[in-house]
């Protein structure tokens, strides 16, 4: 669905036909108890779309806290991944190392120093 940013995101929904009022939320950070009440303005500075056309593992699971900045005035998104695979912290960008086996031997390569 379309964010009030003008941007695609699976995690946004938005429904306009109700009688009684317009419902738009963010069902990632509805997830987070940790998290602040969502506010259409934070599509604007939200990675996840970004992250999603990065990474399109199945396997990592995205958390998304949305924290107050310095006294209060400005927010800040903060996106946590975490593979489901192995349960360990990821790069949201890049997803489970086990989903891209050329990034290991990439790495290994890097190791070694061969040229």
């Amino acid at each position: 669905m379309i964010t009030p940013a003008g941007r695609e995101c699976p995690h946004f929904y938005a429904d306009y036909n109700r009688h009684t009022r317009d419902v738009e939320e963010c069902r990632l950070a509805k997830q987070n108890p940790d998290s602040l009440d969502w506010h259409p303005k934070d599509c604007a500075k939200c990675p996840v779309p970004d992250i999603l056309l990065a990474n399109a593992s199945r396997d990592t699971e995205l958390t998304l806290t949305i924290r107050s900045g310095l006294l209060g005035l400005m927010r800040r998104i903060e996106i946590d991944a975490i593979c489901l695979k192995n349960g360990e912290r990821v790069d949201p960008y890049v997803g489970c190392p086990d989903d891209h086996p050329g990034l290991d031997i990439f790495r290994k390569a890097l190791e070694n120093g061969d040229d």
